[in-house]
């Protein structure tokens, strides 16, 4: 099942692949693509046939794959219709003999010949020893296709099949699929300025234990990576949550609420839209133990005195310039409508995303979400249960609309 929403749905990918051990990457990029609803043209080198045969692809693009140029009667045709019909082309790997014909316009292969053709966005993964990637050459002809136009996709550092330790790795598929979304997604937050909270609090007990929730950081995570792939500059301030930080986002990892107070309100100036996802625990130990707290004989209950936090959205609605648009959210467990609205006037907010939890499907640690978007105006947007990353998308456009 593909998701809608997903900027590559129904988009057509060119995928070149040339010979380097890492090819097998390339074939679970193409199982990615596939699934995000992309369809995919691959045109294979000789070389990289050496490594993963062309009937690994075929089977996984549902289309025949591009190796020679006089295979049949229909190949000299075939190359320029792919390039013609893709609205974005990607070759990973890109060994160093490959990026030296692209730098140079040389068309002496099917891979080469086909990318020649292509008018719509490029992106070059290259990958190869440390040495030849640092070579004054390889760099040189980078260069040369980064002041052209083509997207480079910088190598991961590590340890590579010939035991050299450095940059030239592969970036894994899911980070290059994420890079081509970005590629194709629409640049309308361009010139935008997005500052987002995400995840939980922790409030110390003592060394080892402390008061917190549930938040996974999904949601906020997955608006962050929407507006950075939308053009936005985007600075997510997270709790602390089991994710990788999103490509292209500048990030500030904090525990208590007071951390997460003092990195919001240092970041709010340069922010030209605020979103607070974050579930920031309310209340805090009144006292912090230095040692842990140890259970005595015949203690049957311990009494935690708890504290109220400072509340950040209300501190950031009082400080808010009449240019920023500030969006808080709202987990609740009842009473929905009514105790949105409320927040919205006495927070000061332009708009709040609200949600009721409890259900498996939406909310903490789940993958999907349905929440209902409430204005300033009194209106309100209902969305559907589905993916955050769709929800972080529709929730953009609804704020796009309101500060446009």
């Amino acid at each position: 099942m593909t998701d809608p929403l997903t900027p590559l749905a129904g988009k057509q990918i060119l995928l070149g692949v040339t010979g380097g051990i890492a090819v097998y990457k390339s074939v679970e990029l193409l199982r990615l693509l596939k699934k995000a609803g992309a369809g995919v043209d691959v045109v294979m080198t000789e070389a990289a046939r050496q490594f993963v045969g062309k009937t690994t692809f075929e089977v996984l693009s549902e289309n025949p794959v591009i190796t020679d140029l006089w295979a049949d009667s229909h190949a000299s045709v075939a190359h320029i219709d792919v390039a013609s019909r893709c609205d974005a082309a990607v070759i990973a790997p890109a060994t160093a003999n490959c990026i030296a014909k692209m730098a140079h316009g040389i068309a002496d292969d099917a891979l080469t010949t086909t990318f020649l053709a292509v008018t719509s966005p490029v992106m070059l993964c290259p990958s190869m020893n440390t040495d030849m990637y640092q070579n004054i050459r390889v760099q040189r002809n980078l260069d040369i296709l980064e002041k052209d136009g083509v997207y480079i996709l910088d190598p991961d550092d590590g340890v590579l099949a010939c035991k050299t330790v450095g940059a030239g790795r592969l970036p894994e598929p899911w980070f290059i699929f994420d890079r081509i979304c970005r590629m194709l997604s629409s640049k309308d937050f361009t010139g935008k300025s997005v500052l987002v909270s995400a995840g939980p609090t922790l409030e110390p007990i003592d060394p080892v234990r402390y008061v917190s929730n549930h938040s996974s950081g999904k949601m906020g995570y997955a608006i962050a990576r929407a507006a950075e792939m939308r053009g936005a500059a985007v600075t997510l301030v997270t709790g602390p949550v089991s994710l990788d930080p999103p490509a292209g986002v500048e990030t500030v990892h904090v525990q208590t609420c007071q951390d997460m107070a003092d990195a919001m309100l240092s970041k709010m100036d340069g922010a030209d839209i605020i979103i607070k996802v974050a579930a920031v625990a309310d209340f805090r130990p009144k006292k912090q133990e230095s040692v842990k707290i140890k259970k005595t004989s015949g203690q049957d209950e311990m009494i935690l005195t708890l504290v109220q936090n400072p509340d950040i959205l209300q501190r950031m609605g009082q400080l808010k310039r009449p240019d920023q648009f500030l969006v808080g959210f709202a987990a609740e467990t009842n009473d929905l409508a009514a105790n949105a609205r409320k927040k919205i006037q006495k927070k000061n907010l332009d708009m709040i995303a609200a949600n009721l939890v409890g259900a498996a499907d939406s909310g903490f640690k789940a993958d999907t979400n349905k929440v209902t978007l409430f204005f300033k105006d009194g209106s309100q947007k209902e969305i559907g249960l589905m993916d955050k990353q769709a929800v972080a998308h529709i929730l953009l456009d609804a704020i796009l609309v309101q500060v446009s």
